[in-house]
């Protein structure tokens, strides 16, 4: 079995509505790299970097779609959509100098704007569709998906689930700050799920339990808060990039040790949004 399998058969075994609903409901956006589109506004849109055409982005939505409804792997999504990919041109690298890029992208129509790559004499390199690309598109938009259904089950439930617990894969895998949250239970109203509702960054497995006042009793565990533990940092959005963008901090209060989500994932997907 595939690994990304494995590591989705907790999601693709959810009862997918609510999680469908989320991803059909969002139009359509543009961007050519990825933090263009920030943090909240994807809970609306739907976007893929370097995608700049209308039907290429609707086929890959639709692709993402229908691996949910229908629980297919990785291997079968590729399957599904690398052939329209590569037959309308998005596939693949474009490199070299800049007015070369220019002239490929244009001629195969998968740019509108000549100005979207920059002049100079540095050479440019442009990665359009790939399989590491459409495994990041697989599971990031289908972990955010189901998160983001998980989430307003949850928040339905509160009256007799109203403790949240933070759970954590816990392999080698598993981000370092990730592991320190693991296990972690805050109130369902709790500050801290603003921004550290999972996914907490590309790739990330994380998700949530949902606890009663009995299970907090009988299991023994301490419910924290967040107040006064929550601030922000500027981070780099890249190691390529000296652009900085504010990143949510949580200062746990018993080691003083500082957890954030990646760059770009300091947000929950499913607040505020009527799924």
């Amino acid at each position: 079995m595939q690994p990304e399998a494995v590591d989705l058969k907790y999601l693709i075994l959810l009862p997918p509505e609510k999680a469908i609903k989320f991803l059909k409901d969002k139009d359509y956006k543009f961007s050519w790299d990825w933090h263009e589109i920030w943090q909240d506004a994807h809970k609306r849109s739907f976007t893929v970097a370097k995608v700049m055409r209308e039907d290429i982005l609707k086929d890959i939505k639709e692709a993402v779609e229908q691996a949910m409804e229908e629980g297919q792997t990785l291997e079968q999504f590729k399957k599904g959509i690398e052939p329209t990919l590569k037959s309308k041109g998005w596939w693949g690298v474009v490199s070299g100098k800049p007015d070369e890029v220019r002239e490929e992208l244009l001629k195969r129509n998968l740019i509108k704007d000549a100005g979207i790559i920059p002049d100079g004499e540095e050479p440019v390199t442009v990665k359009l569709g790939s399989p590491y690309r459409l495994k990041t598109i697989y599971r990031t938009n289908i972990q955010t998906s189901y998160m983001a259904g998980r989430y307003k089950t949850q928040a339905e439930n509160t009256d007799n689930r109203p403790y949240w617990q933070y759970v954590a894969v816990m392999d080698r895998r598993t981000r370092p700050e990730h592991a320190m949250l693991n296990g972690r239970v805050f109130s369902y109203d709790d500050p801290f799920w603003n921004d550290f509702y999972p996914p907490n960054g590309w790739g990330c497995r994380c998700r949530v339990r949902a606890l009663s006042e009995g299970n907090i009793q009988k299991k023994k565990l301490n419910v924290d808060s967040a107040e006064g533990q929550l601030s922000q940092e500027m981070k780099p959005v890249s190691k390529k990039s000296d652009e900085l963008k504010p990143v949510a901090v949580y200062t746990d209060p018993l080691t003083g040790h500082k957890i954030s989500p990646d760059v770009g994932w300091s947000y929950n997907p499913g607040r505020e949004i009527g799924i």
